[in-house]
């Protein structure tokens, strides 16, 4: 199948020629049709299969189909994080040049100001963060009245951030009749009740095993003591051949520690998370995504919205509290046909996230030890131990209690 057979809009088709995108993803091939005939969808599809241009280009093909006017705002994409709000204009931008649609970028951690003039010029696509949308509702910059269409982009982060008493108080400004698509790299309990309040007798659209890594993704988990990782770390960045590597650590703290001590190893590396200004997170992305960074030491704020094509490796100083982490994380690389390499540090204080993760992606990851950098077996091992049953429990006792915690 190629582009052209799905009927879009001439300009957008010259668009993605010029962009070299001839045939359609899996996702975008399944979700594309049923946008376009005015279904709400669920769509299940992990970062880096083409999820943004599936739900973009239908929308912007319905809105080239009305009568041209003053732009005004008919298409809402919510999203959780800054970094992803930026990717996705960033592509619709592309998509939309050469045509009379605007997009306006509103997020928060910049200025008021100027996305207050963007908007007051009139726009046909807003691209926000749910926070700022609100700021920008109650000062009564943006109206939402004549919405047609509402995305949200990485559902399932956003209710794991938090923000669904934003969401609800966005819901309230918006046209009851409306075309809502929800698209998320992870499905449970939550997402699905999540789903019932905003969707209207919905097309569902999964274009992988439900809450699976990529098929490309090697998934390793090491072995090692807390006071061998940064060490360990080190050691791999100096000895592989590796252009770049996204290391992910839980805390603010941990990432600002480790990126000290690997500059102090005389490793080229950065830190970024959410205590960071806006401009300096978006240099050290810039800095990274250009190849002179050898290691970007982030929080889970970066684990959405880096759009990197070729990232061969994503490490894990340790699992995330959360399963559902887990595959957005790695899912930064093994993107757009890649392969990639997801190594994991691992010791028994993190024994019940590795039960629930293996629960979560129904499969064992084998525990392996790096050599030279084995643990010490006669350190005391009194992590609890978990049955089967009481890990399907635990893990299902987690996803329903959806997590409202906003977290970095």
């Amino acid at each position: 199948m190629s582009f052209a057979q799905l009927n879009l809009a001439p300009a957008l088709l010259a668009n993605l020629d010029t962009l070299g995108f001839t045939q359609p993803t899996k996702v975008q091939a399944e979700a594309i049709p049923e946008i376009m005939a005015g279904h709400d969808l669920m769509a299940g599809a992990r970062t880096g299969t083409g999820k943004t241009a599936a739900y973009a280009l239908p929308i912007m093909h319905a809105l080239l189909q009305t009568e041209p006017q003053t732009a005004r705002l008919q298409a809402l994409i919510l999203v959780p994080t800054r970094e992803l709000a930026q990717q996705v204009a960033d592509n619709l931008n592309q998509y939309s040049q050469h045509t009379r649609l605007r997009t306006a970028l509103i997020y928060g951690g910049a200025a008021f100001e100027p996305q207050q003039k963007a908007l007051a010029q009139g726009v046909n696509i807003l691209v926000a963060t749910p926070g700022r949308l609100l700021d920008h509702l109650r000062k009564k910059t943006v109206n939402l009245g004549q919405l047609t269409h509402l995305v949200f982009d990485e559902a399932d982060r956003m209710l794991d951030m938090g923000f669904k008493d934003e969401i609800s108080a966005i819901l309230r400004q918006l046209p009851r009749q409306r075309q809502t698509l929800l698209f998320s790299a992870t499905f449970d309990d939550s997402i699905f009740r999540f789903s019932r309040q905003l969707l209207k007798q919905p097309k569902l659209v999964e274009v992988d095993k439900r809450n699976s890594a990529a098929q490309d993704i090697t998934q390793q988990l090491y072995e090692v003591d807390d006071d061998r990782k940064a060490p360990l770390l080190a050691h791999l960045l100096r000895h592989k051949d590796w252009r770049q590597v996204l290391v992910f650590s839980r805390t603010k703290q941990a990432c600002d520690q480790l990126s000290h001590y690997l500059q102090q190893q005389g490793l080229t590396v950065a830190a970024m998370h959410g205590d960071l200004s806006q401009k300096v997170r978006t240099d050290v992305l810039t800095q990274f995504k250009a190849g002179e960074l050898q290691a970007l030491i982030a929080t889970d704020v970066a684990a959405r919205g880096l759009d990197i094509d070729d990232l061969p490796v994503v490490i894990n100083m340790e699992l995330p509290y959360i399963a559902e982490d887990y595959v957005h994380r790695i899912g930064r690389t093994g993107r757009a046909g890649n392969t990639g390499l997801a190594m994991t540090f691992f010791n028994n204080k993190d024994a019940r996230q590795l039960e629930e993760l293996e629960v979560l992606l129904d499969c064992r990851l084998p525990r392996q030890w790096y050599p030279g950098f084995e643990p010490d077996l006669t350190r005391l091992d009194d992590s609890p131990k978990l049955s089967k049953a009481a890990q399907k429990q635990r893990a299902r006792k987690r996803a329903l209690g959806g997590n409202t915690r906003r977290r970095r």
